[in-house]
């Protein structure tokens, strides 16, 4: 079993986490301010199954970029587990090249991820501007991953995925990973419409894949029943092929336990056939993020 975005981190480094709590998407979070390192997070998937896991970048200060790899692969060296680490580079100024090219010692290194999420309530508000997809500096840096071999992991909101669908377009040697199944904020029938039809056109470029993650983001529990469905809605859109399960933890340690939250999992894909199951929970990140 792979689980394709998860979380470490020590407080120091993370801007965050310093200081008095700051209203954010996923609600009160003093829970977790504090180190969460390897050792926790392997208690935490302890008889699950999970072998391998992918790093994703948790915003460390930006001049830290590099450190936060570095500190990532020693802990991979140390304690396994860790086979993929997707780092952060700025794609909005002229040095991306420069910056890619000091992360591509770090073997481990898969891809970057720079949150582009934009949304009209400040408090899912991440990025200063909404259309930096469709930005031709950003869309000229991303298309570098190509020359390294890595992938983008995309985060949006559904207003957003008709520009993010321009810029996969525009990076077509480079695999984009889906945030969160496109964190769905608006369950109403217009919300899960404007998802859908967002969704559909991503899943058009064949470079484009989701990850079944972070689905208690906005609801801030581990909701069996809408786990279900968000796996059901997205698989039949973009195929199970192009889906990998994350458990985007420890964030969701705010309400439910990693072997809760991974049997909501197991249970929402339990009627669909075994090689489909296998692409969820391992063929589809093995792939994608080139894990051996």
């Amino acid at each position: 079993m792979i689980d394709a975005h998860h979380h470490i981190w020590r407080q120091k480094d993370l801007p965050w986490l310093m200081g008095p709590e700051q209203p954010r998407i996923f609600g009160p979070y003093a829970a977790i301010m504090r180190d969460y390192g390897t050792r926790e997070f392997l208690a935490d998937i302890a008889g699950t199954g999970v072998t391998k896991t992918v790093y994703i970048q948790v915003n460390w200060a930006r001049e830290q970029f590099e450190d936060e790899v570095a500190w990532v692969s020693d802990e991979a060296a140390e304690h396994g587990t860790i086979s993929g680490i997707v780092g952060y580079a700025d794609f909005t100024g002229d040095d991306t090249r420069a910056q890619l090219d000091r992360l591509k010692k770090y073997p481990l290194m898969r891809g970057i991820r720079q949150q582009f999420h934009w949304h009209e309530n400040p408090m899912y508000k991440f990025a200063q501007v909404p259309n930096l997809c469709r930005d031709p500096l950003v869309q000229r840096n991303v298309a570098m991953l190509g020359d390294y071999g890595w992938s983008f992991d995309l985060q949006v909101f559904s207003g957003q995925m008709e520009g993010a669908a321009e810029l996969a377009q525009a990076c077509p040697n480079v695999p984009f990973i889906l945030q969160h199944a496109g964190m769905k904020e608006d369950t109403s029938a217009a919300g899960q419409a404007a998802w859908s039809d967002g969704m559909k056109r991503l899943a058009q470029c064949p470079n484009v894949f989701s990850k079944l993650s972070g689905f208690g983001t906005f609801i801030h529990r581990n909701d069996r029943n809408f786990i279900t469905q968000m796996v059901a809605d997205t698989t039949a859109i973009f195929g199970a092929d192009r889906c990998m399960y994350g458990s985007n933890y420890p964030i969701e340690k705010l309400w439910t336990s990693y072997t809760a939250l991974f049997h909501a999992f197991q249970d929402a894909t339990k009627d669909m056939p075994k090689a489909q199951r296998d692409a969820i929970f391992h063929d589809t990140a093995a792939r994608v993020y080139r894990l051996t």
